[in-house]
């Protein structure tokens, strides 16, 4: 399964022993999905790759020490190092590699609360120098393009989804959206992080606002899980909203979160129970509409 558990995600502080065997199988797919765009499947978050004749962007970059495999699985389809590096947003399994990919000379672009983010985490384990190679050196409030190998890359901050400085990835000439984990795809049910300002309503937002700019001609990469269609994001919309509405009417006739789980409204969804099982998704959606 490619989608790996993201209760590993944050352990930055395991010895580098540990993480260097944790990742030893780990092999890096990659898929292309348009002539100037790849993604690349390994343990983490899925990365996506521009390449072209102005070098190589990629879209998150998964863990410190997948950083050569990811590396070389880039080098066997495009010559010439990575130029940016754009994270979805803070969590590790998209931005580990950060550091590694800065020192290889690449910039590192993101929202500024993925700035703000990775600089609490370093300050939790101790480094309060603000200099960290992992830190974004590049920010933006709500939007910027690139204009980047023969296309805008257009990079747009979407409030308060998965996390509060989630951002959606646009490859506008070559229809790709890359939607970093506002979409997991059939391997878990939804990760949203409400202590680092997550909510579902941003997040069904979040996901309008993306299928308002696209067609059925995209391809849509999600933050884990398969590539996907316009139709199989419209149908996760939808099943958030469901569920959503779902919850807060039962909260409103006064039933309480064993009655609500009780009612198996996850039921007939075609989603694994992974890092999220269902019972603790609609845990999360009650906790948060109750307040």
């Amino acid at each position: 399964m490619r989608f790996a558990l993201l209760a590993s995600a944050f352990l930055f502080a395991s010895p580098a022993l540990a993480q260097d065997d944790r990742f030893a199988n780990v092999e890096i797919e990659v898929v292309e999905v348009a002539p100037n765009v790849a993604v690349l499947f390994g343990q983490g978050g899925n990365i996506a790759l521009s390449h072209g004749d102005d070098g190589n962007v990629l879209i998150d970059d998964q863990f410190a020490p997948l950083v050569p495999k990811i590396v070389a699985a880039v080098e066997g389809i495009s010559d010439g190092p990575v130029r940016f590096v754009i994270n979805t947003h803070h969590h590790g399994d998209h931005t580990g590699g950060n550091e590694a990919m800065a020192e290889a000379g690449a910039l590192v672009m993101a929202h500024d609360n993925v700035r703000k983010n990775i600089l609490a985490r370093l300050a939790e384990n101790g480094d309060t120098s603000g200099t960290h190679g992992s830190l974004p050196v590049i920010t933006f409030d709500s939007s910027v393009d690139l204009h980047w190998n023969g296309e805008t890359i257009d990079i747009v901050h979407v409030h308060h989804a998965h996390t509060d400085g989630d951002a959606l990835v646009f490859f506008t000439g070559s229809k790709v959206l890359h939607m970093g984990d506002t979409y997991f795809n059939g391997v878990t049910w939804p990760y949203i992080d409400t202590g680092n300002g997550g909510s579902i309503d941003g997040l069904v937002k979040a996901i309008a606002s993306a299928l308002a700019r696209i067609d059925d001609s995209w391809t849509v990469i999600p933050g884990h899980g398969p590539v996907a269609t316009h139709d199989d994001l419209h149908a996760y919309h939808d099943m958030l909203k469901t569920l959503r509405d779902g919850v807060a009417a039962a909260i409103a006739a006064g039933e309480t979160l064993e009655q609500v789980q009780a009612r198996d409204l996850t039921a007939g969804y075609d989603v694994e129970d992974g890092f999220i099982s269902g019972d603790k998704f609609i845990e999360v959606l009650y906790n948060q509409l109750s307040d």
